[in-house]
């Protein structure tokens, strides 16, 4: 069965179990010689706590690449007497000879292991040890498990000149598993003998041979009285094989369903197969016939067909040999028929292509066996997304995040997955969601992009991102999305679109984060990264989006971020700064963007001496003038001015321009400004502006940095006044106002900055008792 990510929260019992597996040595064990893991000796366990830890351990290896598989993990359940194991579901890679062996003393009796590459036929011995206990058994695409090494000249020095050769085994068999129900052989390698393998057991109850080829299959009567569910997915039938299906009269679930793209079958089905089916097979529930090419119209015409509203009573169904059955069928499998586009189809369920629901029971039925029809059923979801509104979108988020966990490395479902979840996720789903779901949806697409170098799959990855607040929502994995986006960033080929998305994300992700995070993301290389992506666009000459927006992500990350500002100088930013201004006058954006990070490095005192030369002072001062974008390239020239004059005349170590004269056009330029002037600007703090009041060394300086605070308060009041009270700026403000140095329009200012924010505070008293 699947296991469906649900909406609800997860359980005391889920939690204890992951902070366990995630600090194993803090909890359950110690490390023995520092480095095998060891159960602490006082520990005994149930199979719900221990079955849990197993199944959690591997779904965690398996789907969160940040955990670290321990080597001897399985070796913890090696005692019976002290941990008990019961049903486990074991997958993919993370499971070797030597686990199984491990837990060999275990009386298991569910053991699922699916698509178990590693196992040779050692872990077929091992299973023997769980022959007395057994129920239920997978060995679904466990492909190696009947292939033994041999040593063909069995002395050790032959080896170097005869590696090993896989032989297959033919002589085990099920003897003396007599406990054993429900069995799953899916994909099983050729060769094996499967009548052989399977007579000893006396009653089985469920068997799937997907995926095998057999000729024969007159060995299953043997079982016509116990075989309540067989699954015979892709195996190519014949008129034998139908009639041998027709003796099991105790079937409930029958799939002779197909891949119809996966070779040429012989096999036709007909009105008298099916026909013979519902005769026969009395207890019939569940059906699975997908993929199927009918070989003769077994359809009630179509006048007759479209009749009255849709039912799903055997007696109007629109396929005739149905019309036989008792009652509905629980589950009817049509994907990939024509036979799924009828009106009356007398199932509860029906997997098909004809609508949401059928395809989402598609994706459902299928994910976990066959990938190959997942894929498709999601693309099928995907255009249902794209084109019309999703009705059931929390199934359908819950399904598609299944199918791209439990097929990681499958690269059609992630292609066709990831393009899906960015249709789910889109604003107008947004309300659907819940905080937990919507981080599931970030995992799925972190690890699809850790996985993928796939241009695609990165692409949808980076656009469903986009769907989310940031950096709000992906704070849970902050350095995880930066990592991953940084590493997109720095391949040598690059996609021109990913290439835009991912430097937008990082704009995003650095604005509006606390200073630690910055720096962590510095330290990443972000600093270096948006350089070489803006070296690489001035090469070119093209001033397009990634420019702007990563002197954009660069002014965000430098923000009272200091290390992040020497990083840029070192790096030759300045360089860069003056080639963008020369190879591209006319960029408003993206001169206010480069001022804006320079009056980040500005606030920076011990480097603002590398900001003192005669060619920045000169540009700086020029820019004063400027016109682009309102006032924003003036007023951050102007700010990064005022930083340097604070500094003092002794600190001017240059002749030309002369102090004087800056200081004469930042006058200037400060009072053309308009004061209503709307901003494209966000302070999180006022301090940088702040300490420019209490000083009487550059004027200018005090008069800019009271004319930012005037207009922030008078345009953005509810955001501004309420920061400025809570920094201290009104004490600042009033002792200015005494300062025999502040020059009296400076003091006007100052007068009315208070004057605003005490009436915000009068309003927005709250009165009432």
């Amino acid at each position: 069965s699947l296991k469906m990510a649900s909406d609800s929260p997860e359980s005391l019992m889920t939690l204890c179990t992951d902070y366990c597996l995630r600090n194993l040595e803090g909890t359950l064990c110690y490390l023995l010689d520092n480095e095998t893991l060891r159960l602490h000796p006082d520990i005994f366990l149930p199979s719900e706590i221990c079955d849990k830890l197993v199944n959690e351990y591997v779904e965690l290896v398996k789907t969160d690449s940040i955990f670290e598989p321990h080597e001897s993990f399985f070796t913890l359940f090696s005692d019976p007497r002290s941990t008990r194991l019961a049903r486990i579901h074991l997958r993919e890679h993370i499971v070797q000879d030597q686990d199984l062996e491990a837990i060999r003393k275990q009386d298991l009796i569910e053991l699922y292991l699916t698509n178990c590459e590693k196992l040779t036929a050692k872990s077929l011995q091992t299973l023997v040890s769980f022959s007395h206990t057994l129920i239920s058994l997978s060995l679904f695409g466990c492909c190696n498990i009947f292939y033994e090494e041999e040593n063909p000249g069995g002395c050790e020095d032959d080896c170097l000149v005869n590696p090993t050769r896989q032989v297959l085994v033919k002589d085990f068999t099920f003897e003396g598993f007599s406990r054993l129900r429900i069995l799953n052989l899916g994909r099983l390698i050729e060769g094996v003998n499967v009548e052989t393998l399977l007579r000893p057991l006396a009653s089985l109850a469920a068997l799937d041979l997907s995926g095998i080829q057999l000729n024969d299959v007159g060995f299953l009567t043997q079982w016509k009285d116990s075989l309540v569910s067989l699954v015979l997915y892709n195996m190519d039938l014949s008129e034998e094989h139908i009639q041998v299906i027709a003796q099991l009269r105790k079937l409930r679930h029958l799939d002779i369903s197909r891949d119809h793209l996966s070779s040429y079958y012989k096999f036709k089905l007909t009105r008298r197969v099916l026909n013979l089916f519902v005769e026969n097979l009395v207890n019939l529930t569940s059906l699975d016939i997908s993929g199927h090419t009918m070989l003769e119209n077994c359809t009630i015409p179509s006048m007759e067909e479209k009749m009255g509203q849709t039912s799903i009573e055997p007696a109007k169904s629109s396929i005739a040999p149905f019309r036989g059955l008792k009652r509905p069928l629980q589950f009817l499998g049509l994907f990939e028929t024509s036979l799924c586009r009828l009106t009356h189809i007398p199932a509860y369920k029906v997997s098909g292509d004809k609508n949401e629901e059928q395809v989402l029971n598609a994706i459902e039925a299928y994910t976990e066996h066959r990938p190959e029809i997942t894929s498709r059923a999601i693309n099928l979801l995907f255009d249902i997304a794209r084109i019309e509104r999703c009705s059931q979108l929390l199934r359908a988020l819950q399904l598609v995040i299944t199918a791209l966990k439990c097929h990681k490395d499958d690269k059609n479902i992630q292609v066709t997955g990831s393009a899906a979840l960015f249709y789910l996720t889109n604003s107008e789903y947004r309300m659907e969601q819940s905080v937990k779901l919507r981080r599931q949806v970030i995992q799925v697409v972190l690890n699809g992009m850790e996985s993928y170098q796939e241009v695609t799959v990165q692409r949808n990855c980076c656009l469903t991102l986009c769907n989310f607040s940031i950096p709000e929502e992906l704070e849970f994995q902050y350095r995880r999305v930066n990592e991953l986006l940084l590493n997109i960033l720095n391949q040598s080929r690059q996609d021109e679109s990913i290439q835009r998305i991912a430097v937008h994300l990082c704009n995003a992700l650095v604005c509006q984060v606390d200073n630690d995070h910055k720096e962590a993301v510095g330290k990443m290389g972000f600093v270096m990264t948006m350089l070489k992506l803006i070296q690489k666009k001035l090469a070119d000459k093209t001033c397009d989006q990634v420019m702007e927006f990563s002197w954009s992500a660069l002014w965000n990350i430098t923000d009272e971020t200091p290390d992040n500002c020497e990083m840029f100088l070192n790096y030759s930013g300045m360089k860069l700064f003056l080639e963008c201004l020369k190879e591209f006058p006319e960029k408003q954006e993206l001169h206010r963007n480069m001022l804006g990070l320079l009056g980040n490095v500005a606030e920076v005192k011990e480097l603002r001496p590398q900001l003192m030369t005669s060619q920045f002072i000169s540009v700086f001062s020029n820019l004063l003038e400027s016109k682009a974008d309102g006032i924003e390239v003036s007023y951050n020239a102007c700010g990064v001015l005022s930083h340097i004059m604070f500094d003092g005349p002794e600190a001017w170590g240059i002749c030309e321009p002369h102090r004087e004269e800056v200081v004469k056009r930042m006058w200037a330029a400060i009072q053309s400004w308009d004061i209503n002037s709307r901003r494209n600007i966000n302070y999180r703090s006022f301090e940088p502006i702040l300490r420019l009041l209490p000083q009487g060394i550059s004027p200018v300086s005090q008069h800019w940095a009271t004319w930012a605070l005037y207009n922030l308060v008078s345009v953005y009041p509810d955001k501004y006044c309420p920061l400025l009270i809570k920094e201290g700026g009104i004490p600042l403000l009033k002792n200015m106002i005494k300062m025999a140095s502040a020059r009296q329009e400076t003091k006007e200012m100052a007068r009315k900055v208070i004057e605003h924010c005490s009436n915000f505070k009068e309003e927005n008293m709250d009165t009432s008792r």
